[in-house]
């Protein structure tokens, strides 16, 4: 799972995403992704922007001691908390676009968990997939669709560039069900299928959820990376603070209630 530069590169980023993030949102989708990737017994599996790790650990937990498990991330920092959580999986730093798989090694599935739209040549990143997969191969990948269809998130970044101009969230940029078919099948891929696929998440409380999306989209703004940090924590405060109304719309007992949708993409080597 890869997030802006700017928000990995916070010292505690990567440990609050773990520990806050993981089990309320990414973790739900990620045994959606292995159902989806029929993962059985034996199996060697690839995860490609592994970030902390949540759907290798899911996938290791489910082969129970048979098959093998690697993650790949490009950032050594959501990489170390990956090791520090589950050190027995084989963790590798590397980009998409060139993964550290020697051509003899080949996995039955490869999943990726929204990481696809932050690759920057995203055509060599889907043959690269297709290279590590076996004849046969099942790859799994989810790419969040428009922020339209996450009103939450939309509200939010309103309200953002509100203080800092445009920004174009990244995390939802590559929501197209048709160009996301079209690239795998581009890149070698067979029996394509793309599927709309959406889930309600709670999140206690609620403020975490809204400071670290508000990082995500300042580190997303032109204007925020010419700014200093002081600078830039100031915009972040004022933007939680101008989104208070906006979060009681989405209030649920203690906590906030909402919506995301994603393009989940099944596919054969």
């Amino acid at each position: 799972m890869t997030l802006p530069d700017y928000a990995m590169r916070q010292p505690s980023f990567p440990e609050m995403y773990e520990r806050l993030l993981v089990e309320p949102l990414f973790k739900p989708w990620a045994e959606i992704l292995i159902d989806r990737a029929s993962l059985k017994s034996g199996d060697r599996l690839l995860d490609v922007a592994c970030g902390t790790g949540i759907v290798s650990r899911v996938a290791h937990s489910r082969l129970a001691g048979t098959g093998r498990v690697v993650g790949v991330d490009l950032s050594p920092q959501m990489l170390a908390v990956a090791r520090s959580v589950a050190p027995d999986i084989d963790w590798r730093e590397g980009s998409a676009s060139s993964l550290p798989v020697d051509e003899k090694e080949k996995f039955d599935v490869l999943i990726c968990q929204q990481g696809l739209q932050f690759f920057p040549d995203k055509p060599v990143a889907a043959r690269e997939m297709h290279r590590v997969l076996t004849q046969d191969g099942r790859a799994v990948i989810a790419t969040w669709r428009s922020d339209d269809e996450v009103p939450l998130f939309r509200e939010l970044r309103d309200i953002a560039e509100k203080h800092l101009g445009p920004i174009i969230d990244q995390r939802h940029s590559f929501g197209d069900s048709a160009a996301l078919k079209s690239l795998l099948t581009d890149a070698g891929f067979r029996d394509v299928s793309v599927e709309k696929k959406m889930l309600t998440h709670r999140f206690e409380g609620g403020d975490v959820l809204i400071r670290l999306n508000t990082m995500a989209l300042t580190g997303m703004s032109d204007a925020a990376k010419a700014m200093s940090d002081e600078e830039r924590a100031r915009v972040v405060d004022a933007i939680i603070a101008d989104s208070a109304g906006m979060r009681a719309r989405f209030a649920e007992d203690n906590g906030i209630a909402f919506e995301m949708s994603t393009n989940l993409a099944v596919a054969r080597a």
